[in-house]
């Protein structure tokens, strides 16, 4: 991983590993198992001393790309060490790295290369959610969970998991919010079938079964992301005129703008202008944090 990459993870997840140190047991606890070396040395581990890491994440494992890595594994050698915590002589818990392990695994190797940390339980959760986070190829959904597992289980407020994975809050609150879609939407986010743009109009519309009828529509028809964005403003028009509130239409440059902000705030932003050019701005926000979102947002 180049210094460039290692900088990007912000201070969260250097924070945890340089705070970590190896472990260096007696030479005694050695004398029939794996020998641990100098401290910050990578150890060549036996896998079968390795168990999985039961705070893992990620549970979706790509088998086509693992083989590929397998393979990989098999001429080039794992260049990637895994890293993991001891638990007694003979016995290591997977902290980050499933995925070269598995690998590792299918390629026939009986040992692998380690980093060897001490951690607590929420270090370890804490150290495999960042990691996790920080790949590419994560789903949207993916992402979501970890941080909702982060905020649970971590204790962390929405600023300080935004410390933690490099992320501005904004980022955060709107991976978090696609939780909120019913689990047949939040399944097209996982599987590619939508994207995350479908995805954020979808979450502006407040019944659930108009987000499921437009969703079907999606997938049916392939729609485009600005195609649903008509699609929710057009269903919104016509709430409101169910509900005798008949606006004053608002012309193509106040929706532009309107539009603009919505999309800024990842919010349902509403622009009001009479014929006087007068008006007011409003921004709802769904809580505490993301009030505090949209307040950091305009520098307040």
């Amino acid at each position: 991983m180049s210094a460039e990459k290692r900088n990007a993870l912000g201070r969260g997840l250097s924070a945890l590993l340089n705070d970590s140190v190896s472990v260096l047991p007696d030479k005694n606890d050695y004398s029939q198992g794996t020998d641990v070396t100098s401290m910050g040395s990578v150890n060549e581990i036996k896998i079968s001393e390795i168990e999985v890491n039961p705070f893992q994440p990620r549970t979706d494992f790509d088998h086509d790309a693992l083989a590929e890595l397998s393979d990989s594994i098999k001429v080039q050698g794992l260049i990637q060490p895994i890293t993991v915590r001891r638990v007694n002589a003979h016995k290591y818990q997977l902290i980050s790295g499933e995925r070269r392990l598995r690998a590792s695994k299918l390629a026939g190797l009986t040992q692998i290369p380690a980093y060897v940390r001490t951690a607590n339980d929420q270090q370890m959760l804490e150290m495999a959610l960042i990691e996790n986070i920080q790949r590419e190829n994560l789903n949207a959904i993916e992402v979501a969970l970890s941080f909702q597992r982060m905020i649970d289980e971590c204790s962390l407020k929405q600023e300080e998991l935004g410390e933690r994975v490099s992320k501005n809050r904004s980022t955060v609150t709107n991976y978090l919010r696609l939780l909120r879609l019913p689990p047949a939407i939040q399944a097209s986010i996982r599987d590619g079938q939508i994207s995350m743009g479908h995805a954020k109009a979808l979450i502006t519309i407040d019944d659930s079964s108009k987000q499921l009828y437009i969703h079907k529509q999606i997938i049916q028809q392939g729609l485009s992301v600005r195609k649903v964005e008509e699609m929710v403003r057009d269903l919104q028009r016509r709430s409101v005129k169910k509900e005798g509130k008949q606006p004053e239409p608002l012309s193509f440059q106040v929706q532009k703008i309107q539009d603009d902000l919505a999309s800024k705030f990842s919010t349902q932003v509403k622009l009001k202008v009479s014929s006087q050019g007068k008006g007011t701005i409003e921004i709802p926000f769904l809580s505490e944090d993301d009030l505090g979102r949209i307040l950091e947002m305009l520098d307040w």
